[in-house]
């Protein structure tokens, strides 16, 4: 059995020749630091992380060719912060398509940012 010490020990991560991860978008790097500053501040344990993204990893229907890999990892942590009462599904999926409307509203160039959200 292995086991996950550091997210950057989550099978199937993407990695370069030297080992570290890579990642094919920004965003993929953002939810990367999001879990690792989680489990800093004690939100959960790297086995509970592990546990979280094999479930998801693992659901009939994801990639074969891993190339999904990014969005297990953020349902696995979706899933975590809904299931320590952080913020429930509902929440996170209002906050998602604020940002989606912040997004659609900012000109191309300009950051988004959610205060730009049309309510």
């Amino acid at each position: 059995m292995s086991r996950c010490e550091t997210p950057a020990d989550s099978p199937g991560l993407p990695k370069s020749a030297e080992g570290d991860p890579v990642f094919a978008e920004p965003w993929q790097a953002q939810a990367f630091a999001m879990t690792v500053r989680l489990h800093e501040q004690g939100m959960f344990t790297w086995a509970e992380w592990a546990s979280a993204l094999s479930r998801e990893v693992h659901r009939p229907g994801r990639a074969d060719d891993g190339r999904d890999y990014f969005d297990c990892w953020v349902a696995a942590l979706s899933s975590l912060v809904s299931e320590r009462g952080v913020a429930s599904e509902a929440e996170q999926d209002a906050l998602s398509h604020r940002w989606e409307r912040a997004a659609e509203a900012t000109p191309h160039g300009k950051p988004i940012l959610l205060e730009n959200a049309p309510d």
